[in-house]
């Protein structure tokens, strides 16, 4: 068996714009299919793909590892977020074939269940997400209270707003009135994850975990950029009680190494569609294994990025517990078919063979590909500012 054809399909989805990699193989009709989103670089990501596929025609796709590292170290520069994306996608899609050669799911060839579902949780965002400020207007309790009802046992919000490097006492005020709204809406039995996003400092994600620990979150999330030495996220998980978690902006296992040596993290966050699919993925969770840190991956993408998580969480050890956005579009199902339910906050162990999920273009084809920004905030000073 042979891989003769790489290409890539992008769907807009208004946050951003899904891209899906399939590879098709000269068995007749076994072809495989990934997810390679990657916010504000689509097209770079889908010519990358065409860039990597160079390297790939004609080889077996069964050699997952060897064509893994072929991607990785045959360019002189290595890594970036928009290789590993790249590379995500096209190993995600490699490892479709194989499970699908086999006639299998994709987590019994990942090494079988090391549990008999998945739990899953809701991001369901913070007060008015478009203002530096959300507005306590009632829409945060709202939009819980229907996670509740759908049977989610465990939430994910923003609760931090915009703030400078040293800032004062208003955010603070301010994120703890949105937690406190989002305990009361949820309360106690429902676990609620803060995504600080990256926004502080060392010295701010400090002060804001003591207005946040009274309200027991499971773990507060990117406390500082990836790009601060690990020394400054040790120092604010030495600070709290809180657990904290990162990992979403690295790409390889180094990178977890570095924080996992300095006790930086509680819970890794590797991001299928970024930490090169789930070769590397499984490397981190290994790693991260030997620390006894679980693995709770970020997943604000697509629905095969969504599934390809799920066969991961089942097949993990140490897995912990597995995000999903479910509110960007409501034609999710309609591109995307034979996506798992979520019943009760959990997923069962999908039977379809490799990630069991197909895309209708006629569908993908109604969303095309729009050009997005990102995110532009900038502090009193017109000084820029994290978001």
């Amino acid at each position: 068996m042979k891989i003769t054809g790489i290409s890539t399909t992008i769907v807009n989805a208004k946050l951003r714009n899904w891209v899906f990699v399939r590879i098709d193989t000269s068995d007749d009709g076994l072809y495989g299919l990934g997810e390679a989103t990657l916010e504000f670089s689509s097209q770079a990501v889908a010519t990358r793909v065409g860039e990597l596929a160079d390297l790939l025609i004609g080889r077996n796709p069964l050699d997952i590892t060897r064509l893994w590292e072929s991607m990785y170290r045959y360019p002189f520069f290595r890594g970036g977020a928009v290789t590993m994306s790249a590379m995500s996608g096209i190993d995600q899609a490699l490892h479709d074939i194989r499970a699908k050669s086999f006639g299998e799911p994709l987590w019994r060839v990942l090494g079988g269940l090391a549990r008999d579902r998945v739990q899953m949780y809701d991001h369901v965002g913070g007060g008015d997400s478009s203002a530096v400020y959300g507005n306590l207007d009632g829409a945060l309790a709202s939009r819980i209270a229907e996670s509740k009802a759908e049977g989610f046992q465990a939430i994910k919000i923003l609760a931090v707003p915009q703030t400078a490097p040293i800032d004062g006492i208003t955010p603070l005020r301010h994120a703890e009135a949105i937690m406190r709204e989002a305990r009361e809406a949820a309360g106690d039995d429902m676990a609620i994850m803060v995504d600080l996003h990256g926004r502080t400092s060392a010295a701010m994600a400090i002060q804001y975990a003591r207005v946040l620990e009274p309200y027991q979150p499971l773990f507060i999330e990117e406390v500082v950029g990836p790009e601060m030495p690990a020394s400054e996220m040790a120092r604010v998980a030495r600070s709290t009680t809180i657990p904290v978690a990162a990992g979403e902006r690295l790409f390889h296992r180094r990178e977890f190494l570095e924080l996992l040596n300095a006790g930086a993290i509680s819970i890794a966050q590797p991001d299928v569609c970024h930490a090169g699919g789930i070769t590397e993925t499984m490397r981190i969770g290994a790693l991260c294994g030997t620390f006894g840190v679980p693995l709770a991956p970020h997943n604000p993408l697509g629905p095969i990025a969504t599934m390809v998580n799920i066969h991961i969480g089942l097949a993990a050890p140490n897995f912990m517990i597995q995000e999903v956005m479910r509110n960007d579009v409501p034609w999710r199902d309609d591109v995307v078919r034979g996506v798992a339910p979520i019943v009760d906050g959990y997923v069962d162990p999908p039977t379809a063979p490799g990630i069991g999920v197909d895309i209708n273009l006629d569908e993908a084809n109604k969303h095309p590909y729009v050009q997005s920004e990102p995110v532009q905030w900038t502090h009193s000073d017109g000084s820029i500012a994290e978001w």
